[in-house]
């Protein structure tokens, strides 16, 4: 078979996979509820022993708190990442949008969708723990 033909064939069954993935729904990611976002952080920091939980109105990120201290969960695609604040991080608004700055050279900055109050209590939680 020739080489451009047997390039279309697997671009093209690419494409088509990803596309029937998406109209079925599988590639949406699931909102975090209290529960699941404690199973997410457990997934990266199965020792810690969780205090609060506190999920975002859209169900996109969440606050942590735990024996360890303070950290931050959000959707990456259809997984999560979790990261533990370590006191020099920031978070400032611009729109809509709020963006962390984390000093995590793998995840320098997170933007997440807050509400105003949401904005506010993030920013407080920050500077007390």
């Amino acid at each position: 078979m020739p080489l451009h033909i047997l390039l279309i064939l697997v671009v093209g069954g690419i494409a088509g996979i990803a596309l029937a993935l998406h109209l079925l729904g599988l590639s949406r990611a699931t909102p975090f509820t209290s529960q699941t976002a404690q199973e997410a952080w457990h997934r990266a920091h199965p020792d810690d022993a969780v205090k609060a939980i506190t999920v975002t109105t859209d169900g996109r990120a969440a606050r942590i708190t735990t024996d360890q201290g303070p950290g931050v969960l959000w959707q990456m695609g259809a997984d999560s990442c979790a990261r533990r604040l370590t006191g020099s991080e920031t978070l400032t608004r611009a729109g809509d949008t709020s963006t962390l700055h984390l000093n995590d050279y793998a995840a320098p900055k997170v933007r997440l969708t807050l509400t105003p109050q949401e904005h506010s209590a993030w920013q407080d939680w920050m500077a007390h723990t």
